[in-house]
């Protein structure tokens, strides 16, 4: 049976402090990688609807705990917590007094918490603490004399936590197959959820895979955005019982996605791209056809919409091309106005209005930038009040962090292309020792301008950064991300050396003290552009790399799905020579670069069978090589401890091979 002991710690958690703390200074016992590889001393804090609580999630003795606040004076009423391998995960306020969060294991053979679907429910005191949703309805407290739900084999997330409902949420949830990881092209299944008994109602189900559904006002189900196996996205809206395919009213869009309703129930924002251009914000009539477009950026896809809290209607879009900004749907709308003023109140900083009360009163917002990884404040709406709440990582000060420039060049074959280059404090823009750090994915993932831990970490030691969105990454158009399809090993590197030879070019970078270092598919790069440039990388740092392609097509958790078979398929072909020819371990004669690699031993997405197919090859040409395996993480690190020690390990690597 499984333990469900929510309990107030007041002594475990500090409550959230009104002053700013002063940064902390590194000791011996507290070096500069031990502080920046802390997480967030508080993240998803959040206001109750009526804003009498204030809520976040913090840490105590390792665990991720949730803590409710008097919204007034800031004590603590209650800490919801775990006892035994058991932590919270992501929460929602699900009425004025109830909250509803996750339940997720940390486990002894990984690093990253896993969620097994089951939903939990406790109100903002600590009363009437029920199990929800899950596989366990066990879970119920003993003696209660709520009626026991049912258990149900499926992974739950909340859909819609209908805050203006004392007594129901909409969850969504994925069926479990016979397989041991989650099959996302499985039909999705939509039930109203009692906050109190965990008794449940089947609303709807998804016509198509890999479902992201939406509601309305009224919270009522109305669209459903999918992919199909061979990842065709799709858009359906709801007439009574039925799903209808939008196909049928010939919009022309493609990757067609609802953001919000209008005024009008039968009137929608939508995102949607046509043919391969830019995606934009289109206004839909899903009675006559009509379509509208209302924003579009020349270079960048939008990257964020926010909502008004009271209405649920889009006001504003988020750009990238750069520095983040917002266009506005309307101006007049009061979340504009009000979210234009904090703009202007928080200089120099991106701004964001993450919760709000159910009438708008009280908004908690979040500003960050370059040089600063958060702070939160509550925002009266009536007195137009900013109230400082918290740091995320107050032990670093803003002032001593680094820069991040935008910047662009022009490649070899004429498109231009968009990075950052992260520039230490202090020292003269000049013949810095630099690490080129490329991303992962590659495709429909990017870099974006904000505050990087690790970045931050090497500006402290002198070190330059830079990160290149190249073709194949997301948010500059579907043809740019397929520029990449089928290049991983040639133009996409090739974009990578090209960024490098232009900040040697500036006059930014001394281009004998230069390293290359990634995660994911950002170790593969790492490897590959070593190969393709031997004499322009010093060393080069691969973490959870791919450097087998045939070996990744068959061995990896991308490969267990259809939808996965087919993105590799796109992705990288099925032609072998052309798989060995991109693969560094079938190239490592090319190398030149002195070599750290990294890896999680519970790895599934690029298993640790991609580290021993490089060593063996490294080995056969007597190629030397250093090499750290954390055993129980997986792709990329949780722990920070652990996280430290990677630092700790890279720095050391890097100051003997960039002659710090």
């Amino acid at each position: 049976m499984k333990r469900f002991p929510l309990t107030a710690l007041a002594l475990l958690c500090l409550p959230f402090t009104t002053t700013t703390l002063a940064a902390n200074t590194p000791t011996e016992d507290q070096s500069l990688a031990q502080l920046f590889s802390r997480g967030s001393e508080y993240s998803n804090v959040k206001i109750s609807p009526t804003g009498k609580y204030l809520s976040a999630i913090t840490s105590a003795d390792g665990k991720d705990v949730l803590v409710v606040l008097n919204a007034q004076n800031k004590k603590l009423i209650n800490t919801v917590y775990f006892a035994g391998n058991e932590q919270v995960g992501d929460y929602q306020w699900a009425s004025s007094e109830r909250l509803v969060f996750e339940k997720v294991y940390l486990e002894g053979w990984t690093d990253v918490p896993q969620y097994y679907g089951e939903l939990m429910a406790v109100n903002a005191d600590g009363s009437r603490q029920t199990y929800l949703f899950g596989y366990d309805s066990s879970g119920q407290q003993t003696g209660s004399n709520i009626k026991k739900n049912t258990a149900i084999r499926a992974t739950a997330f909340i859909l819609d936590p209908l805050p203006d409902d004392e007594q129901y949420i909409l969850v969504n949830a994925l069926p479990w197959s016979e397989s041991t990881k989650l099959d996302h092209d499985l039909l999705q299944d939509v039930y109203r959820v009692d906050l109190f008994k965990g008794t449940r109602k089947r609303i709807t189900t998804a016509p198509i895979g890999q479902a992201q559904f939406m509601t309305d006002h009224e919270g009522e189900v109305r669209f459903v955005s999918g992919t199909d196996i061979k990842n065709n996205s799709k858009l359906f809206y709801r007439q009574g019982s039925d799903w209808v395919n939008t196909d049928k009213l010939n919009f022309g869009l493609s990757d067609l996605t609802p953001i919000s309703f209008t005024d009008n129930k039968n009137i929608i924002f939508a995102q949607g791209r046509e043919g391969t251009a830019l995606s934009a914000v289109y206004r839909l009539n899903l009675e006559t056809g009509e379509k509208t477009k209302i924003i579009q950026d020349k270079v960048v896809d939008p990257s964020g919409f926010w909502f008004n809290g009271t209405n649920k209607q889009l006001y504003a879009v988020e750009f990238e091309n750069g520095h983040p900004s917002y266009a506005f749907v309307d101006n007049d709308d009061s979340h504009a106005k009000l979210l234009k003023s904090l703009i202007a109140a928080l200089p120099g900083h991106q701004v964001r209005i993450v919760s709000e009360t159910r009438d708008g009163s009280t908004f908690v917002v979040v500003a960050f930038n370059d040089r600063n990884p958060g702070d939160y404040y509550t925002f009266d709406t009536k007195k137009l009040k900013l109230a400082y709440l918290a740091s995320t990582r107050a032990w670093l000060d803003p002032e001593k962090m680094a820069e991040v420039k935008p910047i662009s060049f022009t490649n070899r074959d004429g498109q231009t292309i968009y990075g950052y280059l992260t520039l230490p404090n202090g020292k003269e823009a000049k013949n810095l020792p630099l690490v080129v750090n490329p991303h992962g994915g590659p495709h429909g993932v990017r870099d974006w301008w904000g505050f990087d831990p690790e970045n931050q970490l090497l500006a402290q030691h002198g070190i330059a950064v830079l990160q290149v969105n190249f073709r194949g990454s997301g948010g500059y158009g579907d043809n740019f991300k397929e520029l990449g399809y089928q290049k991983w090993g040639s133009d996409i590197q090739y974009d990578i050396i090209d960024a490098t030879k232009y900040v040697i070019e500036q006059g930014f970078v001394d281009k004998d003290r230069i390293c290359i270092s990634g995660g994911s598919f950002g170790g593969y790069s790492a490897l590959q552009s070593s190969i393709l440039a031997p004499d322009l990388f010093k060393c080069a740092i691969g973490t959870a790399g791919v450097y087998d392609l045939p070996l990744w097509k068959k061995d990896s958790d991308v490969s267990e799905s259809f939808s996965g078979r087919h993105y590799q398929t796109d992705a990288l072909s099925n032609n072998l020579d052309l798989l060995k020819s991109m693969s560094p371990s079938y190239n490592v004669s090319k190398l030149k670069a002195k070599l750290l690699l990294i890896h999680g031993g519970d790895d599934k997405r690029v298993p640790i069978s991609q580290l021993e197919s490089l060593e063996k090859a490294l080995k056969a040409h007597n190629y030397p090589y250093q090499k750290m395996v954390m055993d129980n993480e997986g792709h990329g690190f949780y722990n920070d401890n652990h996280r430290a020690e990677y630092y700790d390990q890279m720095l050391s690597f890097l100051k003997t091979n960039l002659k710090l």
